[in-house]
């Protein structure tokens, strides 16, 4: 099996958790270490989990709602999240959860974030026991 990492995937990590040298998109990306601080400060933030259930399959991050990108348009809607929610959205590597936050935001969801570098940097900033792919 061909195994996928992003370029930046084995750099070395600075203080926010981001590969060195790596900047956020403002207003776009969250850090992974941001998304699960928030988690942890159960403030009403949602991590929405866009991979395929076969993704979900390899790795999971606890407490994630998990929708996969190709039924999110017919399941979104089923989903009770205000427009003022933040929303960090996550994939594997952080390119589907940009055009989904940026999607979100274009619906009224302005605290709609990407998690940068997706459950890779997950596994490496924030819980290394959750498997990288």
């Amino acid at each position: 099996m061909v195994r996928f990492r992003a370029s930046n995937s084995d750099r070395p990590l600075d203080e926010r958790g981001m590969p060195e040298g790596v900047p956020l998109r403002d207003g776009l990306e969250m850090t992974p270490r941001a998304a699960a601080e928030a988690m942890a400060r159960g403030e009403g933030f949602v991590l929405l989990d866009i991979r395929e259930d076969q993704e979900f399959e390899l790795a999971r991050v606890g407490g994630a709602t998990e929708i996969p990108m190709s039924r999110l348009a017919s399941e979104l809607g089923g989903l009770e999240i205000e427009e003022d929610t933040p929303v960090g959205v996550i994939c594997h590597t952080g390119v589907r959860s940009l055009q989904i936050a940026l999607l979100l935001q274009q619906e009224g969801f302005e605290g709609a974030r990407s998690v940068a570098g997706g459950i890779d940097l997950w596994s490496r900033a924030v819980d290394a026991s959750v498997p990288r792919y």
